[in-house]
């Protein structure tokens, strides 16, 4: 044979270069890991709907007597300490007098009452109102309650010095006098227990018990009775009750 072409012999070479070359960068390509194509994020979920505002429930309305003289003027009272030494925290009056009831001042013996003599919890006026409304409302033609004494402004002592025999208690706004209704019908205090319309006295105590009451003092000269853990005889209320209810 005769002998290859040195052109020939180098054109052969890098041929076979160029192949091994081209197989040398194909493995190392294939032995790349390969990155998967960037995806566009998925979209955002949809906002949750928002819940309802909710409504604040209504407070419930302050208790209406438009039978007094002039309105309650309602606010939330707070009774410190016990009856006996006690004093009252954002008292209420009582009206001077309305369909159902009138106010008696003791050391004066006149109608109405000193607006300072007439101050309450909330609680007790309100459940003074409605015991009068209801004990007229079951016997139209009896006379007005007589309402006594209840507190001073803001509690505290209420003695001799006040006039009259004084109170013991009467100091938090929880204790309340409610004279016995007369049997010839006058809005006036009884000056004895002659005096006293005993039947619709003893309705005016079933009244407060019911109500709950926490003590109904009566005179030990009257025949008026009740459960024993609220109904008690105590001397110098033959003329009148004495309530006096639970703290809040």
């Amino acid at each position: 044979m005769g002998s290859v072409p040195k052109s020939a012999a180098l054109l052969l070479v890098a041929l076979l270069l160029a192949v091994l070359g081209a197989s040398v960068a194909l493995a190392a390509e294939l032995a790349e890991p390969q990155t998967p194509p960037e995806q566009a994020p998925p979209p955002p979920p949809p906002p949750a709907p928002e819940a309802p505002t909710p409504t604040p429930a209504p407070l419930e309305p302050a208790p209406e007597f438009p039978e007094t003289e002039t309105p309650v003027r309602w606010r939330e009272s707070k009774a410190i300490g016990k009856p006996f030494a006690g004093r009252l925290v954002r008292g209420v009056e009582l009206p001077a007098g309305g369909r159902d009831y009138y106010t008696w001042d003791g050391p004066r013996k006149v109608s109405p009452s000193r607006a300072w003599r007439r101050y309450g919890t909330d609680t007790l006026v309100a459940t003074l109102l409605n015991v009068v409304a209801a004990h007229r409302a079951a016997h139209p033609d009896a006379p007005r309650v007589g309402i006594g004494d209840l507190s001073r402004p803001r509690g505290g002592i209420f003695d001799q010095r006040f006039g009259g025999l004084g109170h013991a208690s009467h100091q938090n706004g929880l204790d309340v006098d409610v004279y016995y209704p007369r049997r010839d019908g006058s809005e006036r205090r009884p000056f004895k227990p002659s005096q006293v319309d005993q039947e619709l006295a003893q309705d005016l105590v079933d009244r407060f018990v019911a109500a709950g009451a926490q003590h109904v003092f009566v005179g030990p000269r009257l025949s008026l009775t009740g459960p024993r853990k609220v109904v008690s005889k105590l001397r110098h209320h033959d003329d009148h009750l004495h309530v006096r209810i639970h703290p809040d």
